[in-house]
């Protein structure tokens, strides 16, 4: 089992950062990335043509290897929207057909779909919050030969509350309807392999469990899908592009698999190498022993936590990372900014005080947060 982390860190003694799903800090390798590049970035005749594609295929072989598939798969995008806005723009939805949404789903994976079905007559199916929080019976029940998508994330934003994406992509492929996942709240802290769940796309920020920066992500996209058309056309995803001498050659190929969904500008010398060091440092720890320790801290923090009356969701139905503590009587808010003042950080979501642990946070962090939730709720 992997050990506490914080070293790696730079995070003061007395701050208690439990919210990586708002944002995670830098690896401190991660931030020397950072600065080497943009010390590149002041002398720029060190910068070489082969460049440009060096550092973006040395991300994309990394982010591959984090959920096990070919390099080939992978785009890379700014933002999960951009990777909705891909698989939105490539998935054919026809008039009545559905298109399945959580309840109180992260909104860059709604607005596209929301869109799609304004322009095709098609309907927004939400499935609404189960009350034993079952999401997956929930999603499956709601799938049949009228769905044309399913767009859900690995586990909910608010709470970390899972959704089973192996039986959900086999009813998808039952029906012949397409998956699209946002993974931003679960990709780095929890196992997920691309040939077991089989997603159309698969879309992820770099700057939660990533460890990576803002502005940065990542997209999956199935081979079915690699002749489908990119939202935007720049010169780094034609043929040949390699060849900077030769750039008014107009070319009417694209670039090999997924790298034709690449967004503008991709080789982004100053994001590109502080995602580079995060990623490395992942695969050194390995994903599976991430969520191992993670699942340690969240198990120890529900314990705790149902002895001072709070809801929790059951054990085999929440994530290993992501937990959500929810109050009887609706101040989340100002329990959190009790937290906050103690420099204790939290995110709320609805009633619910949302703890995002990772492998910087020790036993003393714990104690921390519950010394301040056992007192403001006697």
């Amino acid at each position: 089992m992997i050990f506490c982390q914080r070293h790696l860190f730079s995070i003061p003694e007395e701050v208690t950062y439990l919210n990586c799903a708002f944002t995670a800090p830098l690896l401190d390798s991660a931030q020397a990335a950072g600065r080497s590049a943009l010390q590149a970035k002041q002398a720029p005749w060190t910068i070489a043509a082969q460049d440009f594609f060096d550092i973006t295929e040395a991300v994309r072989k990394l982010f591959a290897a984090l959920i096990n598939c070919p390099a080939d798969h992978v785009a890379i995008i700014p933002a999960v929207s951009y990777g909705i806005a891909l698989a939105a723009k490539n998935i054919a939805v026809g008039e009545g057909e559905r298109i399945v949404l959580l309840e109180d789903q992260f909104p860059s994976n709604v607005y596209s779909w929301q869109q799609v079905a304004a322009a095709q007559n098609a309907i927004i199916n939400t499935v609404q919050r189960p009350l034993n929080s079952d999401w997956s019976a929930a999603v499956l029940d709601t799938i049949d030969d009228s769905t044309a998508v399913v767009a859900v994330p690995n586990c909910h934003w608010t709470d970390g509350t899972l959704l089973d994406l192996v039986r959900i992509g086999q009813k998808c492929r039952a029906v012949d309807a397409a998956l699209v996942v946002d993974g931003s709240q679960s990709l780095g802290a929890m196992p997920l392999a691309v040939d077991t769940v089989q997603p159309d796309f698969l879309v992820t920020a770099a700057h939660k469990w990533l460890l990576g920066p803002y502005s940065y992500g990542f997209c999956y996209v199935a081979p079915r899908w690699h002749n489908g058309e990119p939202l935007e056309e720049n010169w780094m995803n034609r043929a040949g592009s390699e060849d900077l001498s030769r750039l008014v050659d107009y070319q009417k190929n694209y670039q090999p698999g997924a790298r034709r969904f690449d967004v503008g500008e991709v080789s982004n010398f100053i994001l590109a190498p502080i995602a580079r060091a995060a990623l490395q440092q992942l695969l050194q720890w390995r994903v599976e022993e991430i969520s191992v320790r993670l699942q340690a801290i969240t198990a120890a923090i529900a314990e705790r936590a149902g002895r001072l009356g709070l809801r929790i969701c059951p054990a085999n139905l929440r994530s290993p990372h992501l937990i959500g503590l929810t109050l009887r009587d609706g101040k989340a808010k100002e329990l959190a900014a009790q937290l906050n003042a103690e420099n204790i950080f939290v995110s709320v979501r609805g009633n619910s005080i949302r703890i995002a642990p990772h492998l910087y946070n020790t036993h003393a962090d714990i104690d921390r947060l519950f010394s301040v939730l056992e007192a403001s709720l006697r």
